[in-house]
């Protein structure tokens, strides 16, 4: 790669690869949920795995290859096994679909909001100018940097996997009430 960069000047392909691996996940990830070819629960369930190899993608560009590593192994590997296995266990079928009702919209809109609010609120922290430290390869570093600066966002994912369990087992109950 780093040959095939010095060759075309510069970080040309590096950019080209960021633009696709972009595009890839944006659209995958769109497709998660507003799916023109398919309301298979499963084809959904193949484009989030989709969207984490390409995320994975966009890893890599950044040198950050063990959270490349830990995003196909953790992420594609078994939480997405699980979600599957639960999609193929309930066998959802379109006449018992349980209907949106109104206080799961507000709530999930409160939790997209309070989520971009944080998101918001880290992008304005960020100083310009400031670097960042480099933590290719050192998973000591980056673990101490996890548990000291990115403290709220790690707990943030830890409720939203647990909100997901708790989840998966209500919706594999067999009688829904």
């Amino acid at each position: 790669m780093e040959a095939l960069n010095n060759l075309l000047g510069g970080g040309a392909v590096s950019d080209v690869l960021f633009y696709v691996f972009a595009a890839l996940t944006l659209l995958c990830g769109i497709l998660v949920f507003a799916n023109p070819f398919s309301r298979n629960p499963v084809t959904s369930a193949m484009f989030l795995v989709l969207t984490i190899i390409s995320m994975s993608g966009l890893f890599i560009l950044l040198h950050a290859f063990f959270l490349a590593a830990v995003q196909i192994i953790v992420y594609a590997g078994a939480v997405l096994v699980l979600f599957v296995f639960v999609i193929m266990l309930l066998d959802l079928k379109e006449e018992q679909r349980r209907k949106i009702k109104l206080y799961g919209v507000v709530a999930g809109l409160i939790a997209v909001g309070l989520i971009l609010s944080v998101f918001l609120k880290s992008i304005a922290s960020v100083k310009p100018g400031v670097e960042n430290p480099q933590l290719e390869g050192d998973t000591i570093a980056l673990g101490h940097l996890l548990f000291t600066n990115y403290t709220l966002p790690f707990e943030i994912v830890s409720v939203l996997l647990l909100v997901a369990m708790i989840g998966v087992i209500l919706l594999s109950k067999k009688k829904l009430e």
